[in-house]
């Protein structure tokens, strides 16, 4: 049985005073330990998180990180610098990263590769555009993403991976897919595995789904077959991720 995992993604929102504030208020909301609760926070925030969640069911994540050990990457963030942070998840490849700075499948792989050699778990984001759906493209786009994603790894890494589909026309606009959409997509993407690292990966392998989730729209994504919990945006800075977490 696959462990439920939802993992908040707070953008980049909360200074370290009110994330401080957040963390007291939700902590007693997610206490579920049938369910892995992930704060994925700005990096400023992070020294922060990790005291007050400590003896907490929470886990805290970065939302991002560079693929090299240390070195003149003025601005970046090491591996080894999360890891000895507390960090245990890592948002990769968000569409926003992708859209805004020009991320790609292959800099996508660098970092997850990275973030295995540093005891990291990747969390991995892949989804299409509103046009992309309307060609008809989806599930080709998105195994692209996931296969470029995952090269190199072993079967063993990528069952301990952690996939988030978020389509892009959904994210932060109030729109959610149908859970007959999600499902598709994540069914999709669980065969994709599959396909390249053999039946006991494909069927450890965590996928969430991601896309203007709450606490009403969560029961139903939740009870698919192939979605094993969310990526959680603007939700995830409010009371309501308790009803999603409990979910």
């Amino acid at each position: 049985m696959r462990k439920r995992i939802v993992a908040g993604n707070w953008k980049m929102n909360k200074t370290p005073s009110e994330a401080a504030l957040l963390i007291g208020e939700l902590i007693p909301l997610v206490n579920n330990d049938n369910v892995e609760v992930v704060f994925c926070v700005p990096a400023i925030d992070i020294p922060c998180a990790v005291e007050l969640t400590k003896d907490t069911n929470i886990k805290i994540g970065a939302e991002n990180m560079y693929f090299e050990d240390k070195g003149a990457f003025t601005g970046e963030i090491a591996p080894g610098m999360l890891k000895d942070a507390g960090v245990k998840y890592v948002i990769l490849g968000h569409s926003e990263r992708r859209q805004y700075f020009a991320e790609t499948d292959e800099t996508v792989n660098l970092k997850v590769h990275k973030a295995f050699e540093y005891g990291l778990t990747p969390i991995i984001c892949c989804g299409e555009t509103l046009k992309q759906r309307e060609q008809g493209i989806t599930i080709e786009w998105v195994c692209m993403q996931i296969k470029i994603a995952l090269l190199g790894l072993t079967p063993e890494q990528i069952a301990n991976t952690v996939i988030a589909y978020e389509p892009i026309w959904a994210i932060g606009t109030g729109v959610v897919a149908t859970k007959e959409q999600a499902q598709e997509v994540c069914s999709a993407i669980r065969a994709c595995v599959r396909s390249i690292a053999g039946d006991e990966a494909a069927d450890a392998i965590r996928i969430q789904y991601g896309g203007s989730v709450t606490g009403d729209s969560a029961p139903e994504l939740f009870a698919m077959e192939d979605i094993d919990g969310g990526l959680v945006g603007g939700a995830s800075l409010k009371p309501d991720f308790g009803r999603i977490v409990n979910a």
